[in-house]
């Protein structure tokens, strides 16, 4: 099943993070986003035209963030918005950080 497709399913800790060669696999699903160096996080930036367009987007990943129950990182501003998913129970990643990543590029 595509990770666009799939449900995020409540992370209850005591797992340990994905490896880095998993992450690699997961994140070839996932176009435009990219691991952090350390590997625990996976984030991309997208562009804009305005602030309004920013702004609306921003809006519709915190949708799906509340309706997934995985929340990301956000940073946006004019012309731009950046998300970022970890898994915060696990101090790293997890398959509902790329499941959502999948789902916000389908948002874009």
């Amino acid at each position: 099943m595509a990770l666009a497709e799939m449900k995020c399913v409540p992370c209850q800790g005591g797992i340990p993070p994905l490896p880095r060669p998993q992450a690699e696999r997961l994140l070839k699903e996932t176009p435009g986003w990219s691991l952090d160096a350390a590997g625990q996080k996976v984030s991309r930036k997208f562009t804009f035209p305005d602030f309004e367009k920013s702004l609306a987007f921003v809006n519709k990943v915190g949708a799906l963030a509340e309706e997934q129950g995985h929340h990301p990182d956000i940073c946006m501003g004019w012309g731009y918005a950046e998300v970022v998913f970890f898994t915060h129970k696990i101090q790293g990643l997890h398959e509902n950080d790329f499941v959502m990543a999948a789902k916000v590029n389908g948002l874009a």
